[in-house]
């Protein structure tokens, strides 16, 4: 492989790992992806009065964004972002408010013909535990870039 060709396919893994950063929707929420690798993610939101619901805390739907969005995030890095994960289901308790900063970590848990199985936990501030989940993610190919 030439320098060039290597410099194309490295700025091309590059893209393809950046390309959380173009989601509208978690650009919109202000969700901050931490890392995503080797089959686990972070994800981070800071509490803003937009987020949250009548008693103060993180929004439930912000919530379980998050989790469904770390435990996909978890999946395709297994995949070293080569293909996209769309979630075939997910099931989550919740056991309190989510006050303040909000972090949520994701696993992929195992790979079986291209189904991804995933657990997730959202934490608050002080590292109580707000919210879990499991979910199972599909494989598919990437779009086209734009």
């Amino acid at each position: 492989m030439t320098s060039d060709t290597q410099a194309d396919s490295d700025a091309q893994a590059e893209a393809r790992r950046n390309a959380y950063a173009r989601v509208p929707f978690t650009r919109m929420l202000g969700v901050q992806r931490e890392f995503s690798h080797g089959g686990q993610a972070r994800l981070v939101i800071e509490a803003r009065p937009e987020l949250q619901n009548v008693i103060g805390a993180v929004h439930g739907g912000v919530i379980l964004t998050m989790l469904d969005v770390a435990m996909a995030s978890a999946a395709v890095s297994l995949v070293d972002f080569t293909k996209t994960a769309v979630t075939l289901n997910m099931n989550s308790s919740f056991l309190r408010p989510g006050l303040g900063r909000v972090v949520v970590d994701g696993q992929a848990l195992e790979v079986n013909d291209g189904v991804v199985s995933c657990a997730a936990q959202a934490l608050d501030a002080q590292g109580e535990l707000v919210a879990s989940a499991l979910g199972s993610f599909r494989y598919l190919p990437l779009p086209a870039a734009p």
